[in-house]
């Protein structure tokens, strides 16, 4: 089935093109073909999984020669697919839950003139992410990373009409240059050092390049960590992130479940040979994802937008694929786990999320909604499902992805395993506060929204709630099952992360992840419960037990402050990138008018000055000019006689 493996990325990419140029004739059967090609994918991606499962773990990697794509001077690219268990696991999931997403967008865009570019640019996205897993080196991958950059741009801009949907699109587009720069630096040292760029090349070298020079592995490393943090919206260069939720709803669940925030936790566990020589980059890792987990988790805590809470709770469960990443080998296939069972339960709750916009008139503002389980039972029922999941639920998937990703955080030993330990523990609790008050606000207590109907804010809304139609309810139905029990599949048995052993993550070890805990795992499992329990009870308290005010009170405390601003990442961005950069502008803009414009335009003028001096002796009369013999002589004259009398 490998010899098949380049339809991978043609259907999708075909569909794109077709989509693209076929013009509003394909505006009905758009939407089909678009579907069509990436469910195709998705089945010849299944089809090569099982293939690649039935074969001994040594045999499981194979490459697949397309074409000869750079040949400039010692640069030699070719244009190649790995196919690996870890490549083939985000096939699986990009076109799985892809497929999902876009049976889904069929529903949710009937009405959109527009829906055949949507379509495509759907397309393009998956199509995008699936060169950047299949590529067989940094270059093709990172020919991949543009394309989902892209395609982020042209979904969360779709509706470029809104100035908000603009402002996100330029603002996701301009902060994932940033992590690309570092990105593509990266890689130049890599070729400069091993003189390759191609997967295979680069890992049999690392040990020897190691030896050789570390600092510049641990500058790739970090190099590889920037591009890695614009991509997964980590910290510093998150605050695009919550933005993206301008674009449709389908956009958001495709960014948050299946491709782009999952780039950049492949691009770690992928180079997993480079961070397992480099210990500053491992450790930057965890810093990083630690950081991020809280931050996310602070972040939405208190934003009324339903869509931005979850995208504030993929910064910080993203955060928690990071800091599994960062303790090294052994402990990669749990990121990848945890990945899988949140492309379940993200995508799910994005969907439900669209499915309650879709029926309050495209309201995202929970003050405005409650009590819509009444109304929407199989929309809740979905939500509730990846609610349950998310929190850690005992034996649903969070529980089996995300707490074992807790212990081995403890078992990093020392100070390092507790800090981390406890930021993990914090961010299971606090995640617990902020999904079980979006629940409570969204689906529960009196029909806020019914107090709205005779009021004029928001002026010209009506709400008439109502559960959406089967194309859209089925997938989320699907995506809730998949919530449940893929934690259970894929955790129980050690099921997944055996299977990618055999891939450049390394084999899985008990010994990292539980082998050195400061207490029981039991003991980590029931404080993990207690304080998701204690979130629970919190948002109860604060929200659930009592009335919620249809608009944001104007005095809040410093922390709620800062949980709607953004946790200061905007603030952050402006204050040391954004007013330092508009500064030193009007400084270059003076120095070139007053310097440089001015030196030039001063001389001229000077110039000017001498000519227009000049132009009174030479009048073309006689008399000025004999005059001017005369004076001319006279003072010579005199010269001459005070040379004498000296």
């Amino acid at each position: 089935m490998s010899e098949l493996a380049w339809l991978l990325l043609v259907l999708p990419l075909a569909g794109a093109v077709v989509l693209l140029v076929g013009g509003k004739v394909l505006n009905k059967a758009g939407p089909l073909l678009g579907c069509a090609t990436v469910i195709a994918s998705f089945v010849l991606g299944l089809l090569i999984f099982l293939d690649r499962l039935n074969l001994p773990a040594d045999e499981r990697t194979s490459h697949v020669q397309l074409f000869d794509w750079i040949s400039v001077g010692d640069l030699r690219v070719d244009l190649g697919l790995v196919l690996d268990p870890l490549s083939m696991t985000f096939v699986l999931l990009i076109t799985g839950v892809g497929s999902l997403i876009h049976i889904y967008s069929i529903g949710y865009m009937s009405h959109d003139p527009d829906r055949r570019r949507f379509f495509a640019y759907l397309n393009l996205f998956v199509g995008a992410m699936l060169l950047l897993v299949l590529g067989d080196g940094f270059v093709t991958l990172y020919a991949g990373w543009e394309g989902v950059g892209l395609a982020s741009y042209l979904l969360i801009g779709f509706w470029s009409y809104k100035r908000s949907a603009a402002t996100a699109a330029k603002k996701a587009f301009i902060m994932n240059r940033v992590g690309d720069v570092g990105l593509a630096i990266g890689i130049f040292i890599i070729f400069k050092e091993v003189g390759t760029t191609s997967y295979a090349g680069v890992f049999a070298s690392v040990g020897e390049w190691a030896t050789r020079s570390p600092g510049s592995l641990t500058a790739a490393a970090l190099l590889l960590l920037l591009g890695a943090c614009g991509k997964s919206g980590q910290v510093p260069l998150q605050a695009w992130l919550p933005d993206a939720m301008e674009g449709p709803t389908p956009v958001s669940a495709l960014i948050h479940a299946a491709t782009m925030v999952t780039a950049g936790v492949y691009l770690i566990c992928r180079a997993a040979p480079i961070y397992n020589a480099s210990t500053s980059g491992q450790l930057l890792v965890c810093i990083v994802g630690a950081v991020t987990i809280l931050v996310g988790c602070i972040g939405g805590c208190a934003n009324d937008d339903i869509k931005k809470v979850l995208a504030y709770s993929t910064v910080s469960q993203i955060g928690y694929m990071f800091l599994a990443a960062g303790l090294g080998a052994g402990v990669y296939g749990l990121a990848i786990v945890h990945l899988l069972t949140h492309g379940f339960f993200k995508a799910a709750l994005f969907l439900g999320a669209g499915s309650v916009m879709h029926a309050m008139n495209d309201d995202v503002d929970m003050r405005r909604m409650g009590g819509l389980a009444r109304y929407m039972p199989i929309t809740f029922g979905v939500m509730f499902c990846g609610y349950l999941a998310i929190i850690g639920f005992p034996f649903l998937s969070g529980f089996y992805s995300k707490d074992p990703i807790i212990e081995a955080a403890f078992n990093a030993g020392g100070a390092k395993g507790w800090i981390l330990g406890l930021a993990a523990l914090i961010g299971a609790g606090i995640t617990a506060f902020y999904m079980t008050r979006l629940m409570l606000m969204t689906f529960f207590g009196e029909s806020r929204w019914k107090k709205l109907r005779s009021v004029a804010e928001p002026a010209g809304r009506e709400y008439h709630p109502h559960e959406a139609p089967l194309v859209m309810t089925l997938p989320m139905i699907v995506l809730a099952i998949g919530a449940l029990g893929a934690g259970a599949f894929l955790a129980i048995g050690d099921r997944l992360v055996e299977f990618l052993g055999s891939s450049s993550l390394g084999e899985f070890d008990e010994e990292a992840v539980a082998g050195h805990l400061p207490m029981p795992a039991i003991v980590i499992t029931i404080l993990t419960l207690v304080l998701v329990a204690a979130g629970i009870l919190i948002a109860w308290v604060f929200v659930g037990s009592k009335p919620v005010p249809v608009t944001a009170p104007e005095r809040v405390n410093p922390l709620i402050r800062l949980a709607r601003n953004d946790v200061g990442g905007n603030a952050v961005n402006e204050a040391l990138f954004a007013r330092p950069g508009i500064t030193a502008t009007k400084a270059a803009v003076f120095t070139d008018d007053r310097g440089i414009d001015g030196g030039v335009t001063g001389a001229a003028a000077g110039l000017a000055g001498l000519a227009r001096a000049g132009r009174f002796w030479q009048n073309g009369f006689v008399r000025s000019y004999a005059l001017s013999m005369l004076g001319g002589a006279l003072l010579l004259f005199l010269a001459l006689l005070a040379v004498n009398a000296a």
